[in-house]
């Protein structure tokens, strides 16, 4: 445990500038003790923690400006990956990125306060063709105002992060083992709650076969694009397709079949909206098993916005 003080104590600040990359670059490293934790120690040495501050700040902003370069030149390939890649699947379903939707850029001002949403947002950003000088602007600010709550949550506590160091310390080796259980505690949390969610958002799908078998018999169901208005415009959808943001977006007809598309990993976003509409009495309703993708790559007609109306993909 003196080993750990010690590199806290000489080299907290380059503790502090990886604990924040790799937190904020997907790497489920938490962030938050290792700036608590200096700030508390510096606090303690005399020593200034507006460092710590910067440092924090510049670090994040540095994460999420590579998932923005990303999300601008591989779009929503690089969303599809980070969502299939990420211990928080919540973080790609269509609540959490509705609210990109609906507040843009602005909401990277508070990104990093929703669990999961801070590398969606900065891809997004990058996807939709933000401005860097106004990505970074916002950005800056959440990641300012993150950090900010970080050491400020060590000036408050620095009496209990000292009385904790010090029984740490007294545990010797035992107090460092204890941190490293912690860390990877937290690491299976998050994998046993995103296998939760995938396994509650089991259910059977529909292929793009199937949906347009129903569709050329005249069984078409009521189908429900649930993309980002961004992604509808630059690569079409189904046609007879209804937009859904939201359930609160449209008033639903009853219907015996519903599908729901979406275009991200294990069809999320689909599923979620699924068993909203389960819910509220829709019997028969399934995600389309690849979502998009899928149709589009099956050779299935697509709607455009453009003034030609549809095209064989």
């Amino acid at each position: 445990m003196d080993t750990l003080l010690y590199l806290i104590a000489t080299y907290g600040l380059l503790v502090v500038a990886v604990s924040v990359f790799l937190d904020q670059g997907g790497v489920p490293v938490p962030a938050y003790p290792p700036i608590i934790v200096t700030t508390s120690m510096a606090l303690q040495a005399g020593e200034s923690v507006w460092p710590i501050l910067i440092v924090s700040t510049l670090a994040a902003v540095v994460a999420d400006w590579l998932w923005f370069i990303g999300g601008r030149r591989l779009g929503a390939k690089l969303v599809r990956l980070m969502c299939k890649l990420s211990l928080s699947p919540d973080s790609c379903v269509l609540r959490t990125r509705g609210v990109y939707g609906r507040w843009g850029p602005a909401s990277l001002m508070v990104a990093k306060f929703v669990p999961g949403f801070a590398a969606v947002a900065t891809t997004l950003a990058g996807e939709t063709g933000v401005s860097t000088r106004r990505f970074l602007m916002f950005d800056t600010i959440g990641a300012l105002l993150w950090s900010g709550l970080a050491v400020a949550l060590g000036v408050l506590f620095k009496d209990v992060v000292e009385s904790v160091l010090t029984q740490l310390d007294e545990l010797g080796r035992y107090g460092l083992m204890l941190v490293l259980v912690l860390i990877l505690g937290f690491i299976l949390w998050k994998w046993f709650n995103r296998h939760r969610v995938l396994q509650q958002l089991r259910m059977a799908r529909i292929t793009a076969d199937e949906l347009h078998g129903l569709i050329e018999t005249g069984g078409a169901p009521l189908i429900l694009d649930v993309r980002s208005n961004e992604r509808r415009e630059s690569s079409g959808w189904i046609p007879g397709a209804v937009f859904v943001n939201s359930l609160s977006d449209v008033t639903l007809p009853d219907q015996d079949q519903v599908v729901v598309y979406c275009d991200c990993p294990n069809e999320l976003s689909a599923a979620v909206l699924a068993r909203e509409l389960q819910k509220r009495g829709f019997r028969r309703v399934r995600p389309l098993a690849g979502g998009f993708d899928a149709w589009r790559e099956s050779g299935r007609q697509v709607a455009l916005a453009s003034p030609m109306a549809t095209e064989n993909a």
